[in-house]
């Protein structure tokens, strides 16, 4: 197959893991910087042009597309859909991962499990906000934000209302969820291919940090998870329309709560925790269900 990977930066681990590993099976590949991609759109014959020249047909498409590239990148990947070409996740499903709140009113309406979280607009209803999610303490995000950037712990409800308040007065989109207290610190990534989780860790802050991200200094650790983990991260994927996605699950006293469903998951993290060769098993993912693709439209 020819296969094409959009990633700005083609030295990142995951860049060059995937690429590696397609061509171990076999496939030709070609990295592109979304941002140098442009599209002539027509009802004839849609393409794609990077660096003065039109591009050839790809078989499949590996989105890699950062958070801050999310408008552009979805565009050239709804382009190359357009064009007949396989991608595991769609434009679509991966536009509705990344809007944070969008994403946990899916998961809501699926009843996955996720901290009781509030949204709102106006400084005066900060008071009702913090009673709504059990009060101080409690943790405020960024709706725009991603590896932790934009996430704050507020310890107490004072600390809450200046931190809201603040925001607000910078017509920020934020909301506030509960603090769940028993995870201490950690989290787990569950890696979903399809309808399984084929590899999982676990996430650790570091001390005096309660945020368990990697780039904020989280250690990862290989883990087992439970079948009621398992089952919340495939639904959680499903919800969201992907067959890739890295779900990030709490351990709380009420079950497994879903912080975030990742469309784009890294794969340093994991594949080193765990030992795992996930970028070649997403190859053969691409393989398997790009046949079915075409053996479907041959059927049609």
């Amino acid at each position: 197959m020819k296969i094409a990977i959009l990633s700005r930066n083609a030295s990142l681990y995951s860049t060059r893991r995937l690429k590696e590993a397609a061509e171990q099976r076999g496939h030709e590949v070609k990295i592109l910087d979304v941002l140098k991609c442009y599209m002539n759109i027509n009802a004839d014959r849609p393409s794609i042009h990077y660096q003065g020249q039109e591009l050839e047909q790809f078989d499949a498409v590996i989105p890699r597309i950062g958070a801050s590239v999310t408008f552009y990148g979805c565009s050239v990947l709804r382009q190359l859909e357009m064009m007949g070409c396989y991608t595991f996740n769609p434009s679509a499903a991966i536009t509705r991962a990344r809007d944070k709140l969008r994403s946990l009113q899916l998961l809501s309406g699926k009843g996955v499990g996720m901290p009781i979280t509030g949204f709102a607009c106006k400084p005066g209803d900060v008071p009702d906000l913090i009673d709504m999610v059990g009060g101080a303490p409690l943790v405020i995000k960024l709706l725009e934000g991603t590896q932790g950037i934009g996430v704050v712990l507020a310890e107490t409800r004072k600390a809450a209302e200046s931190v809201l308040e603040a925001f607000m007065g910078l017509k920020a989109n934020i909301m506030v969820q509960e603090f769940i207290e028993e995870a201490k610190g950690a989290d787990i990534r569950c890696f979903v291919i399809g309808d399984k989780v084929i590899a999982a860790m676990k996430r650790q802050a570091k001390e005096g940090e309660f945020r368990s991200n990697l780039h904020r200094g989280g250690k990862a650790q290989l883990i087992r998870i439970s079948p009621e983990e398992r089952k919340t991260a495939v639904a959680s994927a499903k919800a969201m329309g992907l067959h890739v996605a890295g779900v990030d699950l709490l351990r709380s006293e009420r079950g497994p709560l879903v912080m975030e469903v990742n469309s784009s998951p890294g794969l340093a993290g994991i594949e080193l925790a765990t030992g795992k060769d996930v970028a070649d098993m997403l190859i053969q993912y691409i393989e398997n269900n790009h046949h079915k693709k075409i053996q479907t439209r041959e059927r049609g």
